[in-house]
């Protein structure tokens, strides 16, 4: 796929660009701001071209109602941290008075921030009147959110039909990244889910495991396999009305399936876990990490690899007590040789906390979205940057 990049935009006033800002607060700070630091290189050959740059971003799910936990406000204090120069910040909705006042005042080489683009209803209904409010903004559109870009939002897909639009060099680099995993060829090739939903990677799987040599499976996702063969799981969480589904992927690939062997279980998440054999789960117990045993056997199949992809943890990686299988697994990762891609998501906060980033050849911004260019999905805020 070739996208229209900012080396063929034109050397305009303004920029209008979307930007995946949509990262964890914590009394009222950025707890990781590993997807500012992702957009700053579109950003800064932008004012350092001399263009004023408008960014946008969403942050959770406000549903259409200005709420001051979901202000970008920390987020345009962190931006300029890591800018080393002064952002300017319009509060409140997105095309307001403030935002228009702010747009006004905006000199050569300047960045604004505009506050949350779900305080505007509109935004989530991919509404062209909205998409061209915001486009009074720029003189063209730069496409940098790529956690963004499956989704058809106002912001994404609506504002490509009115400013010419371009892909800022991290949506650029994503994609050149999920291509290479595809068709780069280089074997073995595996295969790490991990998370909580069946439902959320089917399509992956069914496109992925064909060219994979392993899938190797953990997290809750799991825990729904190892009940569709049968295998009690005690009060774990798991989609039991994915039971036929995750049958057939094991049919249709069984020779390519690794579950966990041993895992480590609790009654209670607060509480300390010990490892059993993945058949000794007791009824009121839950499944919470791979055990130690699985955490060897996934490592021999993931050091060797020549390309692997990896989403979603491999327990309740937040507590403590069941971090150990998804750090183990990053550590692998790390050690591969080969070409590593991390799909966004927890896999790649947990790529992050575990210190290893460095050493993964791609960490995706975007979980869903990488997921579905996997899949083989059109993905609406790609559509009009790719070259005819």
């Amino acid at each position: 796929m070739k996208l229209r990049s900012l080396d063929q935009a034109p050397q305009v006033q303004r920029v209008l660009v979307r930007a995946d800002l949509n990262v964890p607060l914590q009394d009222g700070e950025v707890r990781d701001d590993t997807r500012i630091r992702a957009s700053l290189r579109t950003i800064r050959k932008l004012t350092a071209g001399g263009s004023s740059v408008v960014v946008m971003s969403h942050l959770g799910r406000p549903k259409g109602q200005i709420q001051e936990a979901f202000s970008l406000a920390p987020v345009a204090r962190r931006l300029a941290e890591l800018m080393g120069t002064p952002v300017r910040f319009a509060s409140g909705l997105p095309t307001g008075a403030d935002a228009r006042t702010e747009v006004r005042r905006l000199g050569p080489g300047e960045v604004l921030l505009l506050d949350n683009l779900r305080f505007d209803p509109r935004e989530t209904e991919d509404d062209p009147g909205f998409a061209a409010e915001l486009a009074e903004f720029g003189d063209i559109f730069v496409q940098d959110a790529f956690g963004a870009v499956h989704r058809a939002h106002s912001s994404t897909h609506a504002i490509c039909a009115i400013l010419p639009s371009y892909a800022g060099d991290l949506v650029r680099e994503e994609v050149q990244a999920l291509e290479r995993l595809v068709e780069g060829g280089g074997e073995p090739f595996v295969l790490i889910l991990g998370g909580a939903k069946i439902s959320d990677k089917i399509g992956v799987v069914e496109r992925l495991a064909a060219q994979a040599d392993l899938v190797l499976v953990g997290g809750a996702l799991a825990n729904t396999f190892l009940q569709a063969r049968g295998i009690p799981i005690g009060r774990s969480l798991s989609e039991s009305g994915e039971l036929d589904v995750a049958r057939e992927l094991m049919r249709r690939f069984t020779d390519r399936f690794r579950l966990p062997s041993d895992v480590v279980v609790s009654r209670a998440i607060t509480e300390a876990g010990h490892a059993v054999n993945v058949e000794e789960v007791g009824s009121d117990e839950m499944i919470l990490d791979i055990g130690p045993a699985t955490r060897g056997i996934f490592r021999e199949a993931i050091v060797p690899a020549r390309r692997i992809f990896w989403n979603g943890p491999m327990g309740l990686y937040e507590q403590a007590n069941f971090m150990a299988g998804t750090l183990a697994v990053a550590q692998a990762v790390a050690d591969c040789q080969g070409y590593t891609v991390v799909g966004g998501g927890d896999s790649a906060a947990a790529v992050a906390a575990s210190g290893i980033a460095e050493r993964v050849s791609h960490v995706s911004t975007g979980g869903g979205a990488s997921l579905e260019y996997l899949e083989g999905r059109p993905l609406p805020g790609l559509a009009d940057l790719v070259e005819k």
